[in-house]
């Protein structure tokens, strides 16, 4: 069985071993057993499926949400010498019945198909399934089932028949992200209790994660891309539609080539645009999480978020679409009061019964201590999917560490002010005139409301009003304070009083004066660069790989990935079979595109 996969692994793919637990998976499946497979972006979840479609009888079933990324992902299975369709909603009747009569006469390997088009096992696509003869079921993007997480997607609750209808066919879910309470779910929902459970590390040890305070975002961001990402591929992430529209508008003004995604463009332009991204080099595709589950593009060199994301799963999901090809790649997000705000006015204000807002809240806690926390990011962003770790040395607050400080007084002062706005007024504002009272500051709105009458008007002069914004902030964050109503202003809780009244102490993160761009990042910039002489090589096959894309239509990564021609640059082989030695040149690229690669490194 071993040496069967190895083999396949070996003439199709172009990889000499298996990583990490992908053999025990492969050969499971192989022999006709179901698997759950948690594994991190980019470690290889794919091949946990391609390698058995390949080896068992019939064809693999590949249910997958990605329609927009289907045509792509058939691309680069065909450029393999694999032989893939797909069933979806773009196609017309003339290229689905072609489809429908290669899975027929198992004229294929693989089949991708969306959940919805099963239909619970009523459906067109479902009656076809039944038709024919079956490998494997492959259920990607498996934690979009969980009911409360970050991408559920209803259909995947039918996904359940599949073992019902198909008991005999081996199935196996995939998913990059998954908490041990969403593995759970997974397991039960899709009734995988007894499937082969593997769960890889989660740690993507070549992504920086780097969270800075906020303080005009933009501006930051274009730093981030001018000084260490000149001329990378990146995926910028807002919270709002608007938000993308102008921070794409800010940055091609400033020189950076950048793409703008969200659902609330029409749906041309919106797969134009991840065309682009996904075919051409060094673009920024500035969108909203609208974009991303699924896009495969390996060279994808920094990650960066202008708004708080809502969950930890969301922000590991998101940040893991950089660094695919393993090479040092950046995850940054800038994080402010506001966003605090935002986040908690929109769980108060969002549908769903109590026990939804819980788990909202929850999910926000665990995101907020993320960005609040003085150890390694790393070590937190871990825990939270149940896996231990040490200090990593490359985050911002293992490279620049935080300090500490006793922020009880200034609390109280905080607290203080808005219980007498609340007792004294009986009013709510939002944190700027909280602060303004604080600072002294007898701005028309302090004086009109009589509030430089109030005991703590001027008690807070100590502080800047940056540091009374950071106060609030860590004060939301710690639940020691609370949002209420439309407008976001500021109240009590029951966690405010301990505080009032000395009962607990508050501790609070000191920012450090500059961003952490220590010598772990310029060294990982520095790996990233090839060596010199290597380099002219290098760009001469991506020159070629440009050009062949776009003659073929496909995404440069379908040709060669990166991480493949800089071995190529690096080792210079000089014929066919050298070149078929180098990892991911397997024996149909080294058919069609070895004389073009040796062309292109002769000079």
């Amino acid at each position: 069985m071993s040496e069967q996969s190895l083999e396949v692994l070996s003439r199709v793919f172009g990889y000499d071993a298996f990583r990490g637990p992908q053999q025990r998976v492969v050969d499971h499946v192989v022999a006709g057993g179901d698997a759950l497979v948690l594994m991190p972006t980019g470690g290889g979840k794919s091949l946990c499926y391609q390698v058995p479609a390949l080896l068992r009888e019939g064809v693999g079933v590949v249910v997958s949400p990605l329609i927009a990324l289907m045509q792509d992902q058939v691309d680069a299975l065909t450029a393999l010498g694999v032989r893939a369709g797909f069933l979806n909603s773009s196609q017309d009747p003339d290229e689905r019945r072609a489809v429908e009569q290669a899975f027929l006469a198992e004229e294929l390997d693989l089949i991708y198909v969306a959940p919805e088009s099963l239909g619970g096992g009523e459906s067109r696509t479902a009656r076809l399934l039944e038709r024919g003869r079956i490998a494997l079921f492959a259920i990607d993007e498996a934690h979009c089932v969980a009911q409360w997480g970050h991408d559920f997607r209803p259909d995947y609750l039918a996904l359940s028949m599949l073992h019902e209808k198909w008991p005999d066919v081996p199935r196996i879910a995939l998913t990059a992200t998954a908490t041990p309470r969403t593995h759970a779910e997974i397991s039960t929902r899709l009734q995988l209790d007894d499937a082969l459970h593997v769960v890889a590390g989660f740690d993507r040890p070549n992504i920086q994660y780097r969270i800075a305070p906020k303080n005009e975002p933009r501006k930051q961001l274009l730093d981030l891309l001018r000084t260490e990402h000149p001329g990378d591929a990146g995926v910028v992430y807002c919270l709002s539609r608007a938000s993308v529209e102008t921070t794409a508008d800010f940055l091609v003004k400033n020189g950076i080539p950048a793409l703008a995604y969200h659902a609330g463009m029409d749906q041309r332009t919106r797969a134009a645009n991840q065309s682009r991204f996904l075919r051409e080099d060094g673009l920024v595709m500035v969108a909203t999480i609208a974009f991303g589950m699924g896009i495969d593009k390996p060279d994808v060199r920094f990650v960066a978020h202008l708004d708080l994301p809502k969950s930890v799963e969301g922000y590991y999901q998101e940040t893991g679409r950089a660094g695919r090809d393993g090479l040092p790649s950046t995850a940054w997000l800038a994080y402010g009061l506001a966003d605090v705000v935002q986040q908690r006015k929109m769980i108060d204000g969002s549908d769903g019964d109590a026990a939804h807002r819980r788990v909202l809240t929850g999910q926000l806690d665990a995101m907020l201590a993320l960005c609040e926390t003085v150890d390694c990011r790393r070590v937190r962003l871990l825990a939270h999917f149940g896996q231990e770790s040490t200090p990593c040395g490359n985050c911002d607050t293992c490279l620049v560490p935080p300090e500490t400080w006793d922020g009880t007084i200034p609390a109280q002062k905080l607290l203080s002010t808005v219980l007498r706005l609340q007792r004294e007024r009986g009013q709510s504002f939002g944190a700027g005139q909280s602060i303004d009272i604080l600072l002294g500051k007898r701005t028309e709105k302090v004086t009109q409301h009589g509030h430089d009458q109030l005991s703590t008007f001027g008690i807070g002069s100590d502080l800047t009003e940056q540091q009374w914004r950071g106060v609030v902030r860590q004060l939301l964050a710690q639940g020691l304070l609370a949002v209420q109503g439309e407008y976001g202003t500021l109240a009590l809780n029951e966690a405010s009083g301990p505080v009032l009244r000395r009962e607990r102490d508050v501790p609070m993160r000191r920012e450090p004066e500059r961003v952490a761009r220590g010598r772990t990042q310029r060294a990982a910039k520095a790996a990233v660069d090839l060596a010199p002489a290597a380099a002219p090589a290098f760009e001469r096959l991506r020159a070629w790989r440009a050009a062949t894309a776009k003659e073929q239509g496909v995404p440069a990564y379908v040709v060669f990935h990166d991480a493949t021609l800089r071995q190529i640059a690096t080792e210079e082989p000089a014929d066919v079979a050298a070149l078929g030695t180098i990892n991911g040149v397997g024996a149909a690229k080294l058919e069609r595109y070895g004389e073009g690669v040796l062309a292109a490194l002769a000079g």
